[in-house]
């Protein structure tokens, strides 16, 4: 059993394909056919699954896991989230404008004048493009776009993301932005 300190999750089993206990797995890699390059994969309850096989089929991968044998063994694993450590992920294969979901979450959201919007808590991908979801201390979470004019800069190492509160659809105007502060200016020597 392996209990993960920080789990990134890759795929999550559906239900049993065919006869001999391989499975429909739906892929979070951005090429599925690398799900089995990662190593040994991992249930939050600690067990560890190996990839002996995989095929892409329409929309999924067809995975054959060690020990899974028959369809009744494949069935117990549905619905089953799958993970791995995040130190497994190549950050040198990342251009400079991608992230890993992973690495997001947590960040506090800023936007210009300091106001702050809440912490990512969550990336959701519905089909019209990445949201951000945002939860504030005594707040409703709220989703706002990840795009260049909502999200205008991240910074990993200061924990932080800059937003346009506008943009974000956070206010409906700039005079709606809450406590504005003044923004410092060049001649402030700042």
């Amino acid at each position: 059993m392996t209990k993960l300190q920080n789990p990134v999750l890759m795929a999550t089993i559906g239900g049993p394909q065919g006869l001999r206990g391989e499975v429909r797995v739906k892929a979070y890699t951005a090429e599925p056919e690398t799900f089995g390059d990662y190593g040994n994969l991992h249930s939050l309850d600690g067990r560890s699954f190996e990839v002996l096989e995989l095929r892409e089929a329409k929309n999924v991968l067809v995975v054959r896991f060690r020990g899974v044998n028959d369809r009744d063994a494949a069935e117990a694993l549905k619905g089953l989230e799958l993970y791995i450590e995040r130190e497994k992920l190549p950050d040198d294969e990342l251009e400079d404008d991608e992230f890993f979901y992973a690495d997001l979450e947590g960040l506090e959201a800023y936007d210009d004048f300091g106001n702050h919007y809440g912490v990512v808590s969550a990336i959701y991908d519905f089909g019209a493009g990445d949201l951000l979801e945002l939860k504030g201390n005594g707040r409703r979470p709220v989703l706002i776009p990840f795009n260049e004019a909502a999200v205008m800069d991240i910074d990993l190492e200061g924990g932080k993301i800059l937003i346009d509160p506008l943009a974000a659809g956070l206010v409906e105007s700039p005079d709606d932005l809450p406590h504005r502060k003044q923004k410092p200016s060049a001649s402030d020597g700042t």
